[in-house]
């Protein structure tokens, strides 16, 4: 089954891959050429009501929570099969739309979405509540864990598939109901995500896939029959799905900006450090929440490692993202390099720019969205390029006297998504991991994550869990249900409420 075939671009509703209910159609554009590509449905709030309407239905008669958890299993095995046999379309498919190095998108999201997703499928058969015990005299307690009910999500353009994956993999694996919404900018793989989601024999309604922008997103948030908002996002807005959420007492769970810091000392390996910062920095051209774009280095290696971390700076290979040997493609919209222009610009009468700082011209993508990799040091603290998420190829390069500034600094920001830690002394390395205020810190490395350990943030870069058991329960509900052992008609305490003892 070819993935690019019209069929591919319609919504995923009951089971049934339909229009949008007023015909809406929303026209892509390339990021690498700046010109109109595919034209994918737009959706409105009534697509959204009857996809909430299907997903209802098909939680409340079981047809997915009660088909038991090898029967969830099973169908989210043959869907990571179908992608895993599908990859080189999906590649394509996500390079073209996000502009995304090729060999990024088929060599390390998609085949990471496919391990996720198996893990979930594990996962789904490993639901566990407290074990079952007399704690009070006369009963015995048991803890399930059961699902909440619809889902809704907000997933993001950076990571369009895999980030899709790792929403809808723990939702379904603990028996939930979902609808998915893609970035409106970036929707081509998560639509070819339900094509795929029907052949593997995901039942109606369990897995409901709407395009559109805000009207989709807004009409999701507040319908009062979704029990759970998922959002991976900007922090601004996550406070606005909050916001919105609250009217009906949803539950909320993100995953939100980031800044993280990337700490050298000076006993760290210095080639392993500058290697790993160019890969922690410039992946997906910096859109990448847990991108090192504060890079503090301990004084006495400070003039060493930038010398050497500019030196490889100058040889990533900004172009087409269609070819293997490009390593950093476009931004993914005009409107993203303009943010990312607006916020270095603010550098440009403070800092000292080694390298960047401006649109980069490729010879035949003129039109593309570009920026050159950029490099900025001697900017103070509270400069914007410091505090602020940038989300484009953008690093500020600062010194540092001691660990205890070292955390200082790493610490003095909104955000507490990622950072790392490069040093030779495990000791260090402990110390400063534990007081690092970061969902996710390395040593001596940045930006691998497994499948089986949890992601997420502290402070402003949201809460819950991301991969991981911990994220299957963050779908789940708590009950304790409680069962008399004794067969008495009349307990012993009724008499403190009714009769005597």
């Amino acid at each position: 089954m070819a993935l690019t075939t019209a069929a591919t671009s319609n919504m995923l509703i009951n089971g049934e891959l339909v229009e949008p209910a007023a015909g809406g159609q929303r026209r892509l554009v390339n990021p690498a050429t700046g010109a109109a590509a595919d034209t994918v449905p737009e959706g409105s709030a009534e697509d959204v009501r009857r996809a909430v309407t299907a997903a209802k239905a098909a939680f409340e008669d079981g047809r997915w929570s009660r088909i038991g958890t090898s029967g969830r299993a099973a169908v989210l095995d043959k869907l990571a099969d179908l992608i895993e046999e599908h990859l080189d379309e999906l590649a394509e498919l996500e390079s073209r739309n996000v502009g995304k190095s090729i060999k990024l998108a088929h060599d390390s999201d998609l085949p990471f979405a496919v391990d996720c997703l198996r893990f979930f499928a594990g996962a789904a058969r490993h639901l566990e509540g407290k074990s079952a015990g007399e704690y009070t005299p006369g009963y015995t307690s048991v803890v399930r864990r059961e699902p909440i009910g619809v889902v809704g999500q907000l997933a993001p353009w950076n990571y369009p598939l895999m980030m899709a994956i790792w929403k809808i993999g723990p939702a379904l694996a603990a028996g939930n109901t979902v609808v998915l919404k893609p970035a409106p900018e970036t929707p081509l793989t998560t639509m070819a995500l339900g094509r795929l989601a029907l052949e593997a024999g995901l039942p109606a309604g369990v897995l409901n896939i709407v395009t559109g922008g805000d009207e989709v997103g807004v009409a999701l948030v507040e319908h009062p029959d979704v029990r759970l908002i998922s959002l991976t996002g900007a922090s601004e807005t996550g406070k606005a799905v909050m916001r919105a959420a609250a009217a009906s007492l949803k539950r909320v769970h993100m995953e939100l900006g980031g800044k993280a810091p990337f700490l050298v000392f000076n006993d760290a390996d210095l080639e392993a450090a500058a290697q790993g910062a160019v890969c922690g920095g410039f992946v997906n051209t910096g859109q990448d929440c847990t991108a090192a774009t504060r890079i503090y280095v301990q004084k006495g290696s400070y003039d060493a490692f930038l010398k050497r971390y500019l030196e490889l700076v100058g040889q990533i290979r900004v172009g087409d993202p269609s070819s293997n040997q490009t390593d950093m493609g476009p931004l993914v919209s005009g409107a993203q390099l303009q943010r990312v222009e607006t916020l270095v610009q603010t550098a440009r009468n403070i800092g000292t720019f080694h390298t960047g700082g401006r649109r980069a011209n490729i010879s035949g993508l003129e039109n593309g969205f570009f920026y050159e990799p950029t490099v900025i040091t001697d900017v103070p603290e509270d400069a914007h390029v410091v505090t602020e998420e940038i989300f484009g190829p953008a690093v500020v390069v600062l010194p540092f006297a001691d660990e205890d500034d070292a955390i200082a600094k790493a610490n003095a920001v909104r955000y507490g998504l990622a950072g790392s830690v490069w040093t030779s002394n495990v000791q260090r390395a402990l110390r400063v991991s534990g007081a690092l205020q970061f969902g996710t810190v390395w040593v001596n490395d940045h930006l691998p994550l497994a499948a089986e350990m949890p992601h997420g943030g502290f402070k402003q870069s949201g809460f819950g869990k991301d991969m991981s058991q911990y994220a299957v329960e963050d779908y789940t509900i708590v009950k304790h249900v409680m069962l008399d052992t004794t067969g008495d008609q009349r307990k012993g305490w009724h008499y403190t409420i009714f009769g005597d003892a």
